[in-house]
């Protein structure tokens, strides 16, 4: 008899044990479903990339790009090299179009006494282009690059603005921005450790560069 009553006490406690399971599992699903369907609406905590594209601009016409110097407006000062090497990286392996060499680049506006960052004249645009044999110039602005803390925890994030300018014109053909954390509600949800600087720098540039019409 007591071992009947044992038998069935055992029963009770896991049949209660796997009921509470399921309704954790079923709440995780749920909440995954309401998740995703925000997702699909372009809500900015999943990291949406806002683009402008000139009007009747044939992209196919830019071969070949140049990145210029990152214009800083944040107070780390190592962030602007890092957006800058990862965007060539990324327009490289993504095969947007060529890019020539920083080095380059950089030796030229020293040349012509031009700041790092600065804004260009349109007489200077025609100058690079001409000298750097290039269609478009890349100009990089980085106004958020910091940690921000949540309770005891601190995640990078970052806020960046690419624009590409025609280099006859002047004009901007494609500008695109973001912003992107290292936190997210995924991660805490399941208990994941948050993404670096490094990650969050690469996941942030591949969802600006996925707005340039190829």
């Amino acid at each position: 008899m007591r071992i009947k009553m044992r038998l069935s006490s055992i029963l009770l406690e896991r049949s209660e044990s796997f009921f509470r399971l399921g309704k954790k599992t079923l709440c995780i699903f749920l909440l995954l479903g309401v998740f995703l369907g925000l997702a699909g609406c372009g809500f900015p905590f999943m990291g949406k990339s806002k683009a402008f594209v000139r009007e009747n601009v044939d992209f196919g016409f830019v071969q070949k790009i140049a990145v210029l110097p990152v214009e800083n407006n944040s107070k780390d000062e190592f962030a602007p090299e890092l957006v800058r090497d990862i965007t060539i990286t990324r327009i490289l392996a993504m095969k947007l179009f060529d890019v020539t060499d920083k080095g380059l680049v950089d030796s030229f506006l020293r040349e012509e006494a031009i700041d790092p960052g600065k804004p260009l004249d349109v007489s200077t645009i025609k100058r690079l282009g001409q000298k750097l044999n290039v269609q478009s110039l890349l100009l990089t602005t980085l106004d958020i690059a910091a940690d921000s803390r949540k309770g005891t925890m601190s995640y990078p994030e970052m806020s960046v603005t690419l624009r590409l300018l025609e280099v006859e014109t002047g004009l901007v053909i494609w500008q695109a921005g973001g912003h992107q954390s290292g936190d997210s509600i995924w991660r805490r949800l399941f208990g994941l450790a948050g993404r670096d600087k490094y990650q969050v720098t690469v996941s942030l540039l591949e969802d600006i560069l996925h707005t340039i019409p190829r």
